[in-house]
């Protein structure tokens, strides 16, 4: 059953998707319009779960409240950070902490990473520059994936409209047949967030060992 938590901003619901003798953990919010059973979603899903990692998919409160049009900005992250707190505290206690999501939920996980002590972000379909309006200028969002200071993957369709972010230091962009959907090779998406996600969780563990070991 969903388990429901309360944030500054409303109820918001989590799916969670366990493993045995977890090894990491995945938390992953949805899109603008969206929910979390997107296809890429279920398939990043199902690629964690194979490596060892537990799943939370998160519903903000905005559309557990039936609706489509998004909270602002503030609200989001607040909501997120309360929600990830929750689960840090209780299903998800000491596990290695991947965030993430897709389009607009990448966005609230890349403007979080810090506050939640995420040791890595998982992008599916980043949402780099919106399309322009009125003929204003596209404004770039590349500002929020270079606020991250953890390792983080970028998984984008060779088509998105929204266009295709560049590496980083900290960044790997994994692109893949389709658009801004995802939807067209979701084997290729899983195959990006499986062969990523082990190494940041044991990356994880292995600092964590070494800081107990100094203490």
């Amino acid at each position: 059953m969903p388990i429901e938590i309360e944030t500054p901003h409303g109820r918001a619901r989590v799916h969670l998707h366990a493993v045995e003798e977890p090894r990491g953990a995945l938390v992953l919010g949805h899109g603008a319009g969206g929910g979390v059973s997107a296809p890429d979603l279920v398939a990043s899903t199902e690629a964690a779960r194979s490596v060892g990692i537990a799943v939370a998919l998160v519903e903000q409160p905005y559309r557990v409240a039936g609706r489509r049009s998004p909270a602002p900005a503030a609200h989001l992250d607040a909501a997120w950070i309360a929600v990830v707190d929750h689960l840090r505290a209780g299903a998800l206690e000491d596990l290695p902490l991947v965030t993430g999501g897709r389009s607009l939920g990448a966005r609230v996980a890349c403007r979080t990473a810090g506050a939640v002590e995420a040791v890595g972000v998982l992008c599916l379909a980043f949402p780099l520059e919106p399309p322009s309006r009125a003929g204003k200028p596209r404004r770039s969002r590349l500002d929020e994936l270079d606020g991250v200071a953890v390792p983080t993957l970028v998984v984008q369709g060779e088509r998105d409209p929204f266009g295709i972010p560049p590496p980083g230091p900290n960044r790997e962009v994994a692109t893949v047949d389709g658009d801004h959907g995802l939807k067209r090779d979701l084997d290729a998406v899983a195959a990006a967030v499986r062969a990523w996600l082990p190494d940041v969780a044991r990356l994880r563990r292995r600092l964590d060992e070494l800081h107990h070991s100094v203490e």
